[in-house]
């Protein structure tokens, strides 16, 4: 048995409607094209691999992540066990993302552990892929009770078998969003590996998501979110402990998980539309200043990346605007000697950072459209 999809109230069903109205925005505007669009996706995609890490306690900053979504090595030092998190996270999700358009799919229990397997492959001691032969519990604090305690194992295997039929064929006229959070919380619950689970939970509801192809699902996943601020996963981790009650009791409503979803899909739509907005001022902001300093059009593009936590690194301005090292190096160094960006670090972890006037004009940009406070759909929270 599996938790059930709840039933949906007027106000549900009013959020659901505004998702649906920000979708159809957001497609459009992604549809069209801009050059910064490429850079926008790699940060939404770093934010994901940054929130759902964090919230397992490997947290590093965004700059991190950045370097990590765009294939490239991590420029702050971190211990084995983190990078290894990180760039597990990247891979699986990498996956995740191709998986939207995949011609032939099928969800399968296999399916959900070789995803496991890319995100633990850095620590075979924790059986990356393999269910749990023994108990588990999730523990608050070394000095208290568990806070959940998961089905036996032995029912493992029947319980993701069920899971599976389910995400292939249940409930599929129910919107995309409720069945991706009962896939979230129905795969937490059963808990069915040694470590990882809340990971493969998240990449799962945002795997759910693309396989809709409703948008692409960088723009949709709520996973950046869960992981942004202490008091978003205090929220996220009291309102899975409301489902589940302390135990694998599938029969709960799970009516207030799915609220906290859908309010956490809205909140994120409106973050991204703040995030559409920042790149295309931003992107013009930095086209006038490399106009005036008498630079070509192609050079905005290294200089919008630079206004990026991670800034701009010549192997990655290659790839994305296809150019040779050649014209790269002149690039930025054109831009360099214009005062506008900066070079900091060495070696492979060498990039460029927005200096002087492109530097200023970004922060006034986002500083502008950061002040405009969110809207909670549901009223005061």
């Amino acid at each position: 048995m599996l938790f059930r999809v709840p039933e949906v109230d007027t106000a549900d069903e009013r959020v659901l409607t505004e998702l649906d109205q920000f979708r159809g925005e957001l497609r459009h505007q992604v549809a069209e094209p801009r050059r910064w669009l490429g850079q926008l996706r790699r940060s939404l995609i770093a934010g994901a691999i940054r929130g759902s890490n964090t919230i397992e306690g490997y947290t590093v900053d965004v700059a991190d992540a950045e370097a990590v979504a765009a294939g490239e090595e991590m420029p702050t030092a971190h211990d084995a066990h983190t990078r290894a998190a990180v760039t597990g996270y990247a891979d699986a999700l990498t996956y995740v993302l191709q998986a939207a358009r995949f011609e032939v799919f099928g969800f399968h229990p296999m399916l959900l552990s070789a995803l496991h397997f890319m995100m633990l492959r850095g620590d075979l001691d924790r059986s990356p892929g393999r269910y749990r032969l023994g108990s588990i519990w999730v523990s608050g604090a070394p000095d208290n009770p568990p806070v959940y305690t998961g089905p036996d194992a032995e029912r493992v295997p029947e319980l993701m078998d069920e899971l599976c039929g389910w995400l292939q064929g249940g409930d599929l006229d129910a919107p995309v969003v409720v069945r991706a959070a009962m896939a979230h919380l129905n795969l937490v619950s059963i808990h069915p590996w040694r470590d990882g689970n809340g990971r493969m939970a998240r990449c799962l509801h945002t795997l759910v998501l693309a396989r809709h192809l409703i948008l692409a699902p960088e723009f949709s996943s709520i996973e950046e979110w869960l992981g942004s601020s202490p008091h978003n996963t205090a929220m996220y981790y009291a309102a899975l402990g409301e489902a589940q009650g302390g135990s694998f009791q599938p029969e709960r409503d799970a009516h207030g998980w799915l609220r906290f979803c859908l309010r956490a899909h809205h909140l994120q739509a409106q973050l991204v539309q703040r995030r559409l907005d920042i790149a295309a001022e931003v992107w013009q902001a930095v086209a006038d200043q490399a106009a005036a300093a008498g630079l070509g059009e192609r050079t905005i593009a290294a200089l919008y990346a630079a206004t990026r936590p991670e800034g701009v690194r010549r192997t990655t301005y290659m790839r994305d605007e296809g150019l040779t090292r050649d014209q790269a190096i002149r690039d930025l160094q054109g831009l360099k000697a214009a005062g506008l960006i900066e070079e900091v670090g060495h070696g492979r972890t060498q990039r460029y950072l927005a200096a002087g006037p492109t530097a200023q004009a970004a922060r006034s940009v986002r500083a502008a459209l950061a002040a405009q406070p969110l809207r909670d759909p549901y009223g005061t929270a």
